[in-house]
């Protein structure tokens, strides 16, 4: 079955603080987004990407990508002013065809093949899939300024992207939540978030992450990142 990655690089990056959006920022020589572009060319279960920017960057980024030889970029379309809304901007972009689709955050530049061959593998089996890995630190519930509750961190992981669907999944879970008056006020957007609510039924996977697949949210966030990269190189 074909699978698509879409790099999602449509976010403002206001709590980054820069005059650009943070996915054209440099990181070890070219842009943030492109480390993710590049992940998904070299991925052999990955057979093209779409790549949502932010409003007024698309034909900046179109020459960017086309400079870098990107070869299996099928497009570059411009985003919403949130993350359902790029997200639905893509799955109308896939057309109709059934499919697999990948949805990984542009602000993720450490993606490793590990993880995506790891998440198309399990598409073999189910229709949802998440990327997570275990959480070190304990966890509380607050309210008003007090405990409520210490889940077990055993059964607790942070996730990540990709998040990877079969399109057809993805499609109707976004169809119900573009129906629903309440979604707009709900805490978990996410694409993942979005089949748990109106797809209680499809089972959501979970693919072991990486600890290095950090997100870029603050300028100090690219420091770390630039040293993971020497490591890497190393």
């Amino acid at each position: 079955m074909r699978t698509v990655a879409v790099v999602l690089a449509a976010g403002s990056g206001v709590r980054f603080g820069a005059a650009l959006p943070k996915q054209l920022l440099p990181l070890a020589g070219r842009a943030l987004l492109e480390h993710s572009v590049a992940a998904f060319d070299q991925a052999p279960g990955v057979d093209a990407t779409l790549v949502v920017m932010a409003p007024g960057h698309a034909s900046h980024v179109r020459e960017l990508l086309a400079l870098g030889g990107y070869r299996k970029v099928s497009g570059i379309i411009e985003g919403g002013l949130t993350r359902p809304e790029s997200t639905r901007r893509a799955i109308a972009a896939l057309g109709p065809a059934e499919g697999n689709v990948l949805f990984h955050d542009a602000a993720r530049p450490l993606l490793d093949q590990a993880t995506i061959a790891g998440c198309v593998h399990a598409l073999d089996t189910y229709e949802a899939v998440g990327v997570a890995v275990p959480t070190s630190d304990t966890i509380v519930e607050v309210e008003d300024g007090l405990m409520t509750g210490m889940p077990h961190r055993d059964t607790l992981r942070r996730c990540q992207t990709p998040q990877g669907f079969r399109l057809s999944v993805i499609r109707k879970a976004h169809e119900l939540a573009l129906a629903d008056p309440a979604f707009a006020d709900l805490t978990a957007t996410d694409d993942c978030g979005v089949v748990l609510r109106y797809l209680p039924d499809v089972p959501v996977a979970v693919v072991p992450g990486s600890e290095r697949n950090i997100k870029i949210t603050y300028p100090g966030d690219l420091s770390i990142a630039e040293v993971l990269l020497s490591d890497g190189e190393r």
